[in-house]
């Protein structure tokens, strides 16, 4: 089961089928389906405040989702304690589930992670991570879900 961190709602997990699908809504609709939050981090690339975030203390096992779309991204398995105040990752579970782009904002260059499916800003990956790749995936609260007991793809 999936649970959404806005209204406690629960859903039953994305048919795989439609993971690969492209949604495409309006801004209207995106405005009507997500808070604030979520639609400001989402939609206009914000970043939701240090230590802030649902996830960022999460422990359980299970699927992070795009808040967007519900594609799967990350697994708990690679998540880990960063001391950055977002929720940080190893690795997405299926590397196409996530579209890098350069990040020329804030007068700096970042590599911007968004939702393959849905084109949702998530955060920002830096090449500082322990794990294999080497690097750290910094991702919004706001901009996931987490489904508890669920296996990675």
């Amino acid at each position: 089961m999936r649970i959404s961190q806005s209204d406690e709602r629960t859903t039953g997990p994305m048919d795989p089928q439609q993971q690969g699908e492209k949604v495409q809504k309006t801004d209207e609709q995106w405005r009507a389906e997500l808070d604030d939050q979520a639609y400001a981090v989402l939609r206009q690339a914000a970043t939701e405040a240090p230590w802030t975030g649902a996830y960022v203390d999460q422990k359980g096992d299970g699927v992070y989702r795009c808040r967007g779309c519900g594609a799967e991204l990350f697994s708990s398995q690679t998540k880990f304690e960063s001391g950055s105040g977002w929720p940080s990752f190893t690795d997405p579970v299926v590397s196409d589930a996530v579209e890098l782009k350069q990040d020329r904002s804030h007068f700096m260059v970042r590599t911007e992670a968004v939702c393959a499916r849905c084109g949702g800003h998530l955060g920002h990956v830096f090449d500082d991570g322990p794990g294999e790749s080497g690097q750290r995936w910094c991702i919004n609260s706001a901009a996931l879900d987490f489904d508890a007991g669920a296996d990675a793809a």
